[in-house]
């Protein structure tokens, strides 16, 4: 039963003027002495209301359309941008398959070496300026 209350205010709350469906008034005495002219006017309300709702779906469908178009475009720049890792993961692939244990020693050495040589030169300041 309050299902039914729920519905009745709620259509009471979209046609605030006590007006119903069909323009009839909820009291039965009272919908027989409807003139032409407050049912020309239920009409127009509703026109307008109508009017307003179909502008408001419009402004909907508008806003929805940009947001798909934007979203295409988030969806395209993704794509690419997963492309370019792609291509730089298959680089690192690359160089670090390569097989060149000669120049890794190399390397690893003269970091060994420059890390040395600085932890020395620091000592000695430390101990010159103490």
């Amino acid at each position: 039963m309050s299902y039914r209350r729920d519905i009745r205010n709620s259509k009471s709350a979209l046609f605030d003027d006590g007006i119903e469906e069909g323009g009839l008034r909820a009291s039965s005495s009272l919908s027989q002495n409807i003139s032409e002219h407050d049912n020309d006017k239920a009409i127009e309300s509703l026109q307008d209301r109508v009017i307003f709702l179909k502008r408001l779906t419009g402004d909907i469908h508008e806003e929805v359309e940009g947001h798909n178009r934007m979203l295409d475009r988030m969806g395209n720049n993704m794509d690419a941008s997963r492309g370019m890792m792609y291509g730089a993961m298959d680089r690192f692939k690359k160089v670090f398959e390569k097989k060149s244990s000669r120049r890794t020693c190399v390397l690893a050495g003269f970091f060994v070496l420059a890390f040395v040589a600085i932890y020395y030169l620091i000592r000695i300041l430390v101990f010159i300026q103490a």
